[in-house]
């Protein structure tokens, strides 16, 4: 028995046009539509708001509807393994992992705090405030955290603050009220190229390209700090084997694109394609490394398991 869409297709975003997820649900479309590998439309969706949670609301009442897919992240277990959110991101159907992304920490131009040494002092007295969208305990938040904890400062007394969207963030920094933002590295490129912001330092295992070539990785300041958020799709609640099928052989259709390898290239992504077994296992063992990291944080959730 196979499974085709017989409706336009909608690529659910939890953040605003121009936010992280809505970059991916793009970069998504183009590959899909530009492949042909649909016979329907298909749309982004753009529902925002709560640090993403109101889009895996709306992919709630859609349940068993292969016709309604969302961009998934890291984020939706830890809201929560922290308790941001009560729905257990097991009732979603996971369906890939498409890429993986580093983390760049930004300061002002004006900024009193130059380079990455600077900033691990600070980090030492928790004397440091940090920007960093959707939620506390994703990916920005633990590469923040493994910085802190090198330099011998108190994680659970970080100055964190906390916004829905990558761009808001971004503006928190730009406006001098965060001293340090740690933001994935495609949503401060606009921002680094126009000099209102520079990087000092990326989650990356070797320098990135463009405007990071100059910017050293945590490991060059000794720091062990190699963090990337992944991003993937994922259906609603309940969705039958033939829809899962369907939606694993366009995904993998999808990432062998021209369309997604110039995505890749052109937002600093990294290729990771994980669909089937594959995909169950890293789940499994990166929600057990999450809860681990979380636990030491202080963010775990009295009673989650």
């Amino acid at each position: 028995m196979t499974w085709r869409p017989e409706r336009d297709i909608e690529i659910v975003a939890g953040t605003p046009p121009g936010g992280g997820l809505d970059r991916s649900a793009r970069a998504l479309l183009r590959s899909i539509t530009a492949s042909r590998l649909v016979d329907v439309g298909v749309r982004v969706v753009n529902v925002g708001g709560d640090g993403g949670r109101n889009a895996w609301r709306y992919m709630e009442r859609h349940a068993g509807d292969g016709h309604v897919i969302g961009i998934s992240s890291p984020n939706m277990a830890a809201d929560y393994l922290t308790g941001a959110t009560k729905s257990d991101p097991g009732r979603f159907t996971p369906l890939a992992i498409l890429y993986s992304e580093y983390i760049a920490f930004v300061v002002r131009n004006d900024s009193a705090i130059r380079d990455g040494t600077e900033v691990i002092r600070r980090f030492a007295r928790n004397a440091v405030s940090v920007a960093l969208s959707t939620s506390l305990g994703n990916s920005n938040h633990v590469a923040a955290a493994k910085i802190i904890r090198h330099a011998g400062g108190d994680v659970r007394g970080a100055q964190i603050r906390v916004f829905d969207t990558a761009p808001d963030a971004v503006a928190d920094v730009v406006a001098g009220n965060a001293d340090v933002g740690a933001i994935t590295a495609a949503s401060v490129v606009n921002e680094l190229e126009v000099g209102q912001l520079c990087a000092i330092g990326v989650s990356a295992p070797a320098r990135l390209a463009g405007p990071y070539r100059a910017t050293p990785t945590w490991s060059e300041h000794g720091v062990y700090c190699v963090v990337a958020s992944w991003r993937g799709a994922s259906g609603p609640p309940a969705l039958a084997a033939p829809q899962i099928a369907f939606w694993q052989s366009t995904l993998a259709a999808a990432a062998r694109a021209a369309e997604w390898k110039d995505d890749l290239e052109r937002h600093f992504w990294t290729a990771m394609h994980l669909d089937g077994a594959a995909l169950h296992d890293y789940l499994n063992h990166e929600r057990t490394d999450m809860q681990a990291i979380l636990g030491e944080l202080g963010l775990l959730s009295a009673g989650v398991g």
